[in-house]
């Protein structure tokens, strides 16, 4: 899934690429690794490289599991799956890996729930809305 777009310079092309590949080899990585029991159901979402490839946030959703734990079984195996991605890749440099749980969905959810809201019969502009999750995160594009 290519949601996570920078496009600013001719080799965005190229950055673009490299986050698709890490995103499919670390997806890889994940599911042979990560134990689903501790750390629920953890699917990659998009990938972001800095300019100089030298830095990678990596999103991700999780199900059957609390997203600080998820976040925490993935960052504390980020310095080995980078040792992995120097040796699948075969790349002079090779991003230092920053899990990020996504926070898109949860606020599609809760926009989907004002929406609902919004266009039952007889709800008038006062009425009380259902409360947004406390941390919709940062909204990327």
């Amino acid at each position: 899934m290519t949601r996570h777009k920078k496009s600013s310079s001719g080799g965005a092309g190229r950055n673009q690429r490299l986050a698709d590949q890490i995103q499919q080899d670390l997806a890889k990585l994940v599911q042979r690794e990560i134990d689903v029991a501790r750390a629920g159901l953890i699917t990659l979402t998009g990938v972001e490289l800095s300019v100089d490839y030298a830095h990678a946030k990596v999103y991700f959703t999780v199900i059957g599991a609390e997203p600080d734990a998820a976040e925490a079984a993935l960052n504390d195996k980020a310095g080995w799956w980078h040792s992995q991605l120097f040796k699948l890749m075969h790349i002079h440099t090779v991003p230092r890996l920053q899990f990020l749980h996504d926070q898109q969905l949860a606020h599609g959810f809760a926009m989907n729930q004002l929406i609902d809201h919004a266009n039952r019969p007889g709800v008038r502009a006062d009425d009380e809305v259902p409360p947004a999750p406390d941390d919709p995160g940062e909204v990327r594009g």
